[in-house]
């Protein structure tokens, strides 16, 4: 029987990933943390502790507590965030992650270790970048994310740990905020759209990303954690996508809804430059071969079920 500890279980993805896996295990299997006690569904609805992840002893005590057999480790700084704090950003992502990393192998957990596209920088390919490529990111944010690609295959190949991870791209989503990153925009574009019918945004217009709609997000963590180890060659930070967007190409698709709407923008220069550093799409190949990825939400799919969401959540 799984029981499963989720860290960072109240950030933006945290949050709808907890929900999820307290429907698929049961809720009494899944035990949510975060870095601070604080009001919330999640956590007053089934087990739950408070955890700093660079906390050795704290870890591990939750972890013979509840006898956990798998980790999802969501808890981190985020790209703009860590810009601001580097600092912060190094000891969070790292020295967390190292924790995590040195408790599963002590209790012998299985670990799901998020990275991201920021793992990618200004001379990885910027067209359909494929899963194995050369990888200098210029940002804190980016740096964290390919160290700890590296120390979890290490933890695989010097210890046999079971650490398997995704490279996220912008995920979106109508039930949380985001934490700072540097996609937040297409989130927040759809709060503006329905509440001032404008929105400013931060980057360029013609800025590419990769995005994915937060239930997608969901099921492609739980999906990997659940295939079968003999097909996978990668294991960890498996690139995936669902769309490639521009905010002008966003926009349009939300006027199709609101024909009001109109953007604007006010370029943020870390920001911009951040993204700019990033892939414009990303080659998925190897998370369709391995484990049968496949994205359910296209961006017309995305942009109405977030309409519709929100209008409730914000009437």
């Amino acid at each position: 029987m799984k029981r499963i500890l989720v860290t960072g279980a109240l950030g933006q993805i945290g949050t709808e990933l907890s929900l999820e896996l307290r429907k698929v295990y049961g809720t009494d299997s899944v035990v949510v943390s975060y870095i601070r006690e604080r009001a919330n569904e999640i956590l007053e609805e089934g087990p739950h502790e408070t955890i700093d992840t660079t906390d050795a002893n704290r870890l591990k005590e939750v972890v013979k507590k509840y006898n956990i057999t798998q980790i999802y480790h969501m808890a981190s700084i985020l790209s703009a965030k860590g810009e601001s704090n580097p600092q912060m950003a190094w000891d969070v992502n790292m020295n967390g992650l190292y924790q995590i990393l040195e408790t599963a192998r002590e209790f012998h957990c299985s670990v799901f270790i998020p990275s991201s596209i920021a793992a990618f920088g200004p001379s990885s390919p910027k067209d359909n970048t494929p899963q194995d490529t050369i990888q200098r990111p210029t940002s804190m944010y980016g740096v964290t994310k390919v160290a700890g690609e590296i120390l979890c295959d290490y933890y695989y190949l010097k210890y046999g740990l079971d650490a398997r991870g995704l490279r996220y791209p912008g995920i979106i989503s109508w039930k949380t905020l985001p934490g700072g990153g540097t996609t937040d925009y297409a989130v927040d574009i759809y709060y503006q759209a329905i509440l001032k019918k404008e929105y400013t945004c931060f980057l360029k217009e013609d800025t590419s990303l990769d995005m994915m709609y937060m239930p997608d997000a969901v099921n492609a963590s739980i999906k990997l954690m659940e295939a079968d180890p003999a097909r996978l060659i990668h294991r960890n930070a498996f690139n995936v996508t669902a769309m490639s967007m521009t905010p002008a190409k966003l926009a349009e698709n939300i006027k199709k809804h609101i024909p009001e709407f109109v953007m604007k923008y006010d370029i943020d220069p870390v920001r911009q430059s951040i993204a700019d550093s990033w892939p414009n799409s990303l080659n998925d190949s190897a998370a369709q071969k391995e484990w049968d990825w496949k994205p359910e939400f296209t961006m017309d799919m995305m942009t109405k079920d977030m309409l519709d969401n929100l209008r409730k959540k914000l009437a």
